[in-house]
């Protein structure tokens, strides 16, 4: 058996190994919106190619397209991850991105863009799942805010990282197809380092798994089969109050990600390099959001965390709806600050669901399932994240940031729900006789 220390040195490389690992999928991700004025132009500007807002609408669906293949994958993938196993799961998801990425660059029309995002999206669908069913296995409960919250900075500053990557490669001039034959190179680098040296779990150098959550569904029951795994999770009420904070706050998340790019360089005039960059601050201020959310998990508890949701939202409907009453052609520096505000108010709350909460719900025996749920509900929502916001944007930037506005007040409504629900627990769960 292996000594205490020996088990943090590794803890330390599990989690440097899925940051850097997932932050990689990222490459492969936002590459498509990092890329999508230079694409938007190439299609449009060609003799046969359609006309801007044609293109623009086609590309909308091609996201809307990949977004729902993401969904199926987060379904699908969340339930083989308990059974597979965290490891292959994310390294399979490595490797899919880097195949369907080469495919899109090397494309030269819509059919194969679409086919080819579909592909990357589908394969990407494995990677949180994954990372949270390893996670589960490596950090005891009493830490899995602190531990999420750093895992979650991987899709927040790894998001950021790859934008600004991205956006310097573009400074130089290097087509976008360029850009993604690069992000597609780095991260085949970044999958053979974690071959090579990620674990599935502590017994594989000798050590023992972590504790689960006592407040998981299964308790101490064993859940081998998809339908014991599956059931006891659909039958809990607060399980689908935060699978509808996952709808909402998803949407809102893949919204900012997916066009802030366009956002900035069509509605506030910036060019596409400096457009890129700028949309890197969304990741990073919710990065900063994220550990601090992360850090005050610990400390408050469960309760504390539905609060800290419940804020979030309430601060994100503000900002949405002051983007939309200032209409067309905003100035331009406030409009980047509320833009920018809104990751900050958004993603540390958002990082709670497929995170700890989602360890809360499974422990380690459906963690992975638990998390697919949560996310891939939350991308039926992010759908609309595509075409549908995309049609509004061509009636005007205002009409959209309406809509959400509206979308992120339902959103504080499910919260109060999930805040009342365990603030309950919290109580019942203090009071003389309770263990847990």
């Amino acid at each position: 058996m292996g000594t205490s220390s020996h088990l943090l040195r590794w803890q330390i490389a599990t989690l440097l190994l899925l940051f850097v690992g997932y932050s990689g999928y990222y490459l492969c991700r936002s590459n498509l919106s990092v890329a999508t004025p230079l694409i938007l132009e190439e299609m449009a500007g060609s003799d046969s190619g359609p006309e801007y807002a044609d293109a623009l609408s086609r590309l909308g669906a091609i996201i809307s397209l990949g977004t729902l293949a993401y969904t199926i994958g987060k379904f699908i993938f969340g339930v083989t991850g308990d059974h597979i196993g965290g490891r292959r799961s994310f390294l399979a998801g490595m490797s899919g991105a880097v195949l369907f990425t080469i495919v899109f660059g090397f494309g030269g029309s819509f059919p194969v863009f679409t086919l080819a995002w579909i592909g990357n999206r589908f394969v990407q669908a494995s990677g949180w799942p994954a990372l949270v069913k390893i996670g589960s296995r490596w950090f005891d409960y009493r830490w899995h805010g602190t531990a999420m919250a750093i895992l979650s900075l991987s899709f927040l500053f790894g998001d950021a990282a790859a934008r600004a990557f991205m956006g310097l490669l573009l400074a130089y001039k290097l087509g976008w197809r360029t850009v993604f034959a690069v992000t597609a190179a780095v991260l085949a680098g970044i999958l053979a380092v974690c071959f090579v040296f990620l674990r599935e779990s502590p017994e594989s150098i000798g050590e023992a798994e972590a504790s689960a959550s006592p407040a998981n569904v299964y308790g101490e029951n064993a859940a081998s089969s998809v339908g014991r795994i599956l059931l006891p999770l659909l039958r809990s009420p607060a399980f689908w109050i935060v699978c509808v904070l996952s709808l909402v706050m998803t949407l809102l998340r893949e919204t900012f990600n997916t066009w802030i790019p366009q956002y900035f360089k069509a509605e506030l005039h910036f060019q596409t390099d400096r457009a890129a960059m700028l949309s890197s601050g969304f990741p990073f201020l919710g990065g900063c959001s994220t550990l601090a959310a992360g850090f005050l998990n610990d400390w408050l508890g469960r309760a504390g965390r539905s609060l800290i949701i419940l804020a979030g939202l309430m601060m994100t409907a503000l900002s949405l709806g002051l983007l939309s009453m200032m209409g067309d052609g905003p100035p331009v520096w406030t409009a980047v600050a509320l833009v920018l505000l809104t990751g900050f108010f958004l993603l540390g709350p958002y990082s709670y669901l497929a995170g700890a909460v989602a360890l809360d719900f499974g422990g380690k025996k459906g963690s992975a399932t638990a998390c697919g749920i949560i996310d891939g509900v939350g991308y039926l929502g992010a759908y609309y994240a595509g075409k549908g916001v995309a049609d509004l944007a061509k009636n005007g930037w205002s009409l959209a940031w309406t809509v959400l506005a509206a979308v992120a007040l339902a959103g504080v409504l499910a919260a109060a729900l999930y805040c009342v629900d365990q603030i309950r627990r919290s109580r019942v769960a203090a009071a003389p006789g309770n263990a847990s």
